[in-house]
């Protein structure tokens, strides 16, 4: 993998896809300090320096696998609104997702409910058609995220598996990257 990776930026009718800016990481900590949003990814809100663990690993996925999060800007506002896209965590389950894109999305609070994450997703899907790696996506979602859950069923994800991750179970869901 070359030294320098563009991270491409992603335009929606509402949204820019970009790649983070130091300038994010208020925002991103105090959305992951949130109890709604951490509701089911893990049960409890991040510390700061947690947060700052996982906006770094976001910006570092992108060097080694061609592939990554973008940050969620609302066009409108200009304002820091989530993240969404694709990593590959190599996380302790079975049956494994390891080596293959795993598709996630997490919003502040205030733009839940309103279709953002779709239009994100949709757009990082479309990138992902063309660009991505392995051609396998795979997502990981607790099975009381029903909006979730909908979502990505909505975005062509099928359900291969139930597991447990970190102590909570999970269901697995796979699509093709050129679906």
């Amino acid at each position: 993998m070359s030294d320098l990776v563009r991270i491409p930026t992603l335009t929606t009718g509402r949204l820019l896809l970009r790649p983070y800016r130091l300038a994010d990481f208020d925002a991103y900590a105090a959305m992951w300090a949130d109890p709604a949003v951490t509701r089911f990814i893990g049960g409890v809100p991040f510390t700061r320096e947690q947060s700052w663990s996982r906006f770094l690993r976001q910006i570092g996925v992108w060097h080694h696998l061609a592939f990554g999060f973008f940050a969620i800007e609302e066009k409108a506002t200009g304002r820091f609104a989530g993240e969404c896209g694709f990593h590959d965590l190599h996380r302790a389950i079975e049956p494994s997702i390891e080596g293959t894109m795993e598709a996630g999305w997490g919003l502040v609070p205030e733009f839940h409910g309103k279709g953002l994450a779709g239009e994100a997703m949709r757009a990082a899907l479309d990138w992902a058609a063309d660009h991505g790696g392995p051609d396998r996506l795979t997502c990981l979602i607790h099975p009381d995220n029903a909006p979730s859950l909908r979502l990505a069923r909505k975005l062509g994800f099928e359900e291969f598996a139930r597991s447990t991750y970190g102590g909570a179970p999970s269901v697995l869901l796979q699509r093709s990257r050129r679906q």
